[in-house]
């Protein structure tokens, strides 16, 4: 990834927040995307501030499907999850999805987690087993791995928030994140939350999530481990369409 072409540090600018500067001086065209460059990201990634939410829950499957694809993370990402990081606290977050009363901030939350579950320990170690060395600095996937200190600071602020679902998505995302050392402080705090998961949450992705966290962190998570089954492939982690068509 050449670090030249977005910048995860981007300052204000007067009438205009560091999403939107981050939008503007992306070259998007030049980074690669699942299936081919980026060009069409800027637009998408504006649909996700429409006041319409199905319009943005489309947005947010389109997104999933050209950042990362089996297990990939693609150059596009880096920027566009920086980009959905950013927008996290936007009002148009709080909108209602299609034909459900979750917040909209709660799917736009598994987005940046199910991109960094593609770059998360587990998923590297598995891919390095055939691809040794896409770890090398300067690499996408260890740029992009980079992230996630910084992403953890735009996730925390919701794990605490209001709708449960907003809770529970935060929550998820900032078990993976928190693989990061930079971030090992935090786990024990996390894993109050974890534990809430297991105990209480009905979606089996993320309890599957939570039970590999403790037991990634040393801590003894009970037994047996969730249904086997790959983060991300079930509602509300997939991507989002089914939210377009009313429940009958």
């Amino acid at each position: 990834m050449s670090h030249g072409r977005f910048n995860t540090g981007v300052p204000d600018e007067p009438g205009s927040p560091p999403y939107r500067v981050l939008l503007d001086e992306t070259d998007w065209g030049a980074l690669h995307t699942a299936f081919g460059s980026g060009e069409d990201l800027p637009d998408i990634l504006l649909r996700l501030l429409e006041p319409d939410p199905a319009a943005q829950v489309a947005a947010l499957s389109e997104l999933g499907e050209l950042g990362h694809h089996q297990n990939t993370i693609y150059e596009a990402a880096a920027p566009a999850v920086m980009y959905v990081a950013g927008i996290l606290d936007h009002p148009v977050a709080k909108a209602l999805r299609p034909y459900q009363s979750v917040p909209v901030r709660a799917a736009v939350l598994y987005w940046p987690a199910s991109a960094t579950y593609d770059a998360s320990d587990e998923t590297v170690a598995r891919i390095e087993q055939y691809c040794p060395g896409f770890l090398t600095p300067g690499t996408t996937m260890a740029a992009f791995r980079e992230l996630r200190p910084t992403l953890y600071q735009a996730v925390a602020p919701f794990l605490q928030d209001s709708h449960e679902d907003v809770r529970e998505a935060a929550v998820s995302a900032a078990l993976v994140l928190a693989e990061h050392a930079a971030l090992a402080a935090h786990r024990d705090h996390l894993a109050e939350d974890v534990r809430r998961i297991l105990g209480t949450s009905s979606v089996i992705t993320n309890r599957r999530i939570a039970w590999r966290a403790l037991a990634a962190w040393g801590r003894t998570p009970p037994a047996p481990e969730p249904l086997r089954e790959e983060p991300w492939d079930q509602a509300p982690h997939s991507d989002g369409r089914g939210d377009l068509e009313p429940p009958f």
